[in-house]
This record gives structure tokens, sequence and C-alpha cells, in this order.
């Protein structure tokens, strides 16, 4: 089924230079991943910037990539049982602020390089969302000038993005969707999502899709239909030429990307 609304272009600027994936971070140059740190070394360089947002307990959109506070902070539980103010005060592991708000992390790129931003699935079972972190995004931006666009896995959270936010370029990221390194999702979610059956569904423009898998015929067919693919996570310049036979750019970490002259 199509979607009533028609698919936002990717802007140009997204194909431009790579993309740092959760910014331009190194732990041990005091840049963790999604930190403020980590976003003004890739403003400072030039890079594309990709970011995760996880919701606080007040609603707020904080840029974090898990669920759980365990693995980048001192402190344990869910990031949703905690209130933004709380959240921001705890430090990030091997840096010295807090887990940013995406307003801060707006302020901070202030629209001079391209903004990719992943919400992630609220529900842990890619199912229909509650849409509190999709409506706190799409007002977020309201004012924001630069380019932006936004994805998730979780189709339904795009196909909400299609509804609040017609005009801002949106899509999907996509995985081969090995069951085991997915579990606790279904086998038979896999197996649906892993066709990417849902691109006309939200009116997507674009994916972003796992490297290892570029060469899926589902991927060259979306290509085919003028969807943009980007790609995730390139960590070598080797891998990044091989992705580029067919990703239009990638999404990388762990060594410095050339940007094109």
């Amino acid at each position: 089924m199509r979607s009533p609304h028609s698919a936002a272009p990717l802007p140009v600027a997204f194909l431009a230079t790579p993309i740092a994936h959760r910014a331009y971070h190194d732990r041990a140059a005091g840049r963790p991943e999604n930190s403020r740190a980590a976003v003004r070394a890739a403003v400072d360089v030039g890079y594309g910037i990709e970011i995760d947002l996880q919701l606080s307990k007040d609603g707020v959109p904080m840029v974090f990539h898990d669920e759980r506070l365990d693995r980048l902070t001192a402190e344990q539980g869910w990031l949703c049982d905690r209130n933004a103010a709380d959240l921001s005060a705890i430090p990030l592991k091997d840096g010295n602020e807090g887990i940013p708000t995406l307003a801060e992390v707006l302020a901070l790129i202030a629209g001079r390089v391209p903004l990719l931003i992943e919400l992630k699935d609220q529900t842990l079972r890619m199912a229909n969302t509650d849409a509190r972190l999709e409506r706190a995004t799409v007002k977020a931006l309201t004012d924001y000038r630069g380019p932006v666009a936004v994805m998730s896995f979780n189709p339904h959270t795009i196909a909400h993005m299609a509804r609040l936010a017609p005009t801002l370029p949106r899509g999907l990221t996509t995985s081969a969707y090995d069951p085991t390194d997915w579990a606790p999702l279904p086998p038979e979610t896999c197996d649906r999502l892993r066709s990417i059956p849902d691109y006309d569904r939200v009116a997507a423009s674009f994916i972003s899709h796992e490297a290892a898998d570029l060469e899926r015929p589902r991927v060259a067919e979306l290509a085919a239909q003028g969807a943009v693919i980007l790609c995730w996570t390139i960590r070598s310049a080797q891998a990044e030429a091989a992705a580029r036979r067919f990703a239009q750019n990638v999404t990388f970490e762990d060594y410095p990307a050339c940007i094109p002259a």
C-alpha cells in the first residue's frame, strides 16, 4: 500500500560528506558516542552527523543510543525511567559532559553540517508506538534551519513522522535481520522486515542499510526506483570503498573518512 503522503527528498548535502556514526566519537580522546564533544568534533572537520534519540520519562528527546544507561554511563537502569534534568547530569563514560538533549545538539550544529536522526524503537519489538518520541522530535525541529532527515528501524515510527511532518525527509534503517543478532525480536518479524516492505507505505526517500548486506537484490531494486542508499557502519577506508559500489554515502566510525574535494 502506498502512503497518502509524498516522499520528501533527501537533501543533496547528505551525499557530499561522510556521516559520522553517533557523531565523530573517540572515547580515548574524550569524545564518547552521541556526546556534545563528538558533535563539535564532527562540525569542526565538516562531517555529516548521525545521532540516536531515546525519550526521557518527562517526554524530552535525549541523544543516546541504548535503552539502558549501563554501557555508556556509570548508572544502571532504563533511560525512560529518568527525567531529562537527571539524565543531563549523568556523565558519559570517558567524557566530562552529561547526556545531551536533541535541542542542545541542534543548537551546537546550527545547520552547519547535515544531521541524520535515528529514532530508536520505543517498543523493543518493532510494534506501533504511542508517537510521544515522534511528536517531541517534530516539535524540537520546528524552527531548525539546516539539512536534517529522520530514520528508524521501526516502520511505524516513520509512518508517524510522515503524518506529523510530511515535508521532513525520512527513511528506513534496514538490515539483513539475522534472527540471532536481533533476538529477542521474533524470527517472523525479522523475516518480514528483511524485505523492506514498508518503503512505499511510509513514503520514504532513502534507506540506511547494513553494510555487509548491501548486495541484497531488494536494495538494488529500491535504488532503481530512485531511493537514496546510505549504509551503516563502515570502519575502514577499504570497507568504505567496497560499500560505495552500492551506496551513495556511508555512515562511519573508528577512522578519519575522507571528505571529497
